[in-house]
């Protein structure tokens, strides 16, 4: 039993013994907003000399550390590089993932042919790596494409095994699965004499499942996870999995990035299979990048974004090559994607690959009827945010509260001084004009429940600017 309006939690109402007693209550010591740092998590495959072992979860902070990890050249460690390359104070952890058992690697060719009547180099590119050679007059197609071999050897780094036989090197994806299939291949020679041609990779089957990885970090708490798979299988799992972490029992929103560097049929069509407001997928066409590491940038970067109401235009993934002028995205194009769940990419002034608008793959709901509510991406970060802070102040506040007719205004109070924290920075508006509709009431069954109702006026992205210019002579 205490004062109608002072408890105390330590200090027992039963007490005799004279004295003056003082307790520390630290319930009203925050009156701030919490912080937003976003914690990343990258799925991706590994190679077997890596240290850890599959569906460990494990932090990294650097190149070497994930190869370490992870193997040298493998998926893990080329997503972590470009992850940490394209923002360096990421918080990463990085889950890798065995090949499956059913998996079958990738392979294309470089062919050699001829011999060289002048000096010159031979150059093999894989993604954006270059395996390069020096060619002497008199140098035959077995002896460069041997050569061609013994460098690769000394790179390895690269995403594929080479063998030569004969003039022909043989490239083999290090995993296996069907993204060894999207690892583009290039040859050429500048020796006369000495011609290359390549056949692209191709025959890469089966993935690893994402279902047993996600259900292995469901209570870890991440932001954002970047995942090298952009298929609708995979991506649906992770889709259940986000539905789950970050729906009303489970308070963990979190949000999914991939990437695609192929067709714009092929990334609205996927889109449109996903149709999610916490997954959002980009589209960087004709990108030589792996797919893989254009993902891990792009997640970087929305992790390097703490305030989730503010856009992401224009933010460059660093590290991420543009591609040629041919295969980059036109206006037209860009807007087809856009109303169709895709982010673009595209090349801005001094070929620096950046944002267009960060949106989700959300376009319609249930009933089959476009929907914008979650269309852009800071829509469903911004509500998480503000759920976050309301649920940390009423937790903060109320951590023993006893349900009488007093609970719900005190509850109500500090949902108003939220809302009003969130409003001076932005977050959310129309706080005054919204107020009235904060309602706490005590539930109508469970007589030790108190529902609210919160209307939240999200703050919008300033994404288009129009304006009429009238000429006066």
């Amino acid at each position: 039993m205490t004062s109608p309006n002072i408890s105390f939690d330590k200090i027992p109402a039963s007490i005799r013994k004279p004295g003056k007693y003082f307790e520390f209550n630290t319930k009203l010591a925050v009156r701030t907003l919490p912080a937003n740092a976003q914690r990343v998590l990258i799925l991706g495959q590994r190679l077997a000399e890596g240290s850890v072992a599959a569906l460990v979860p494990t932090q990294v902070f650097s190149d070497a550390e994930a190869a370490e990890c992870f193997g040298q050249g493998s998926m893990a460690h080329r997503m972590v590089r470009a992850a940490i390359k394209a923002f360096a104070y990421i918080d990463l952890t990085c889950m890798a993932l065995d090949d499956a058992g059913a998996g079958v690697a990738a392979t294309g060719t470089a062919t050699l042919a001829g011999a060289a009547t002048g000096s010159g180099v031979a150059t093999v590119q894989v993604g954006m790596d270059l395996v390069q050679v020096a060619v002497a007059s008199g140098d035959t197609a077995a002896d460069v494409s041997a050569a061609l071999k013994t460098q690769a050897d000394q790179q390895p780094d690269l995403p594929v095994a080479f063998a030569a036989a004969a003039g022909v090197l043989t490239l083999t994806a290090l995993h296996k699965g069907t993204l060894g299939n999207s690892i583009k291949i290039a040859a050429i020679c500048t020796a006369t004499g000495l011609t290359a041609s390549v056949t692209a990779m191709t025959g890469g089957a089966t993935d690893p499942s994402l279902t047993e990885a996600l259900a292995a970090i469901a209570g870890a708490g991440h932001h954002i996870i970047i995942t090298p798979f952009a298929d609708q299988a995979s991506l649906t799992a992770l889709r259940d999995h986000l539905e789950l972490v970050g729906g009303p029992l489970e308070q963990r929103g979190a949000i999914g990035a991939y990437a695609l560097a192929g067709t714009l049929a092929t990334a609205t069509t996927l889109a449109g299979q996903v149709d999610h407001g916490r997954i959002s997928g980009a589209l960087l066409r004709g990108a030589r990048r792996l797919p893989w590491e254009i993902a891990a940038a792009y997640g970087a970067v929305i992790a390097s974004e703490e305030d989730p109401a503010r856009p992401l235009n224009t933010l460059e993934l660093l590290g991420i090559d543009a591609p040629d002028i041919g295969q980059r995205l036109t206006r037209t194009e860009q807007e087809v994607l856009l109303k169709n769940g895709v982010t673009p990419l595209e090349v801005g002034p001094g070929d620096r690959v950046q944002i267009v608008r960060a949106i989700t793959t959300y376009t319609k709901d249930a009933q089959g009827i476009d929907d914008v509510s979650l269309l852009d991406l800071t829509s469903i970060r911004t509500l998480d945010y503000v759920r976050k802070a309301v649920r940390e102040r009423i937790s903060l506040r109320f951590p023993r509260e006893k349900l009488s007719e007093r609970t719900g205004p005190k509850v109500r109070s500090e949902i108003l001084d939220v809302l009003v924290k969130l409003e001076e920075l932005e977050i959310v508006e129309a706080v005054e004009a919204n107020k009235d509709g904060v309602i706490c009431e005590r539930d109508s069954q469970d007589p030790n429940r108190l529902n609210a109702k919160i209307p939240v006026d999200i703050v919008n992205g300033l994404h288009v600017f129009a304006g009429r210019i009238d000429l006066l002579l």
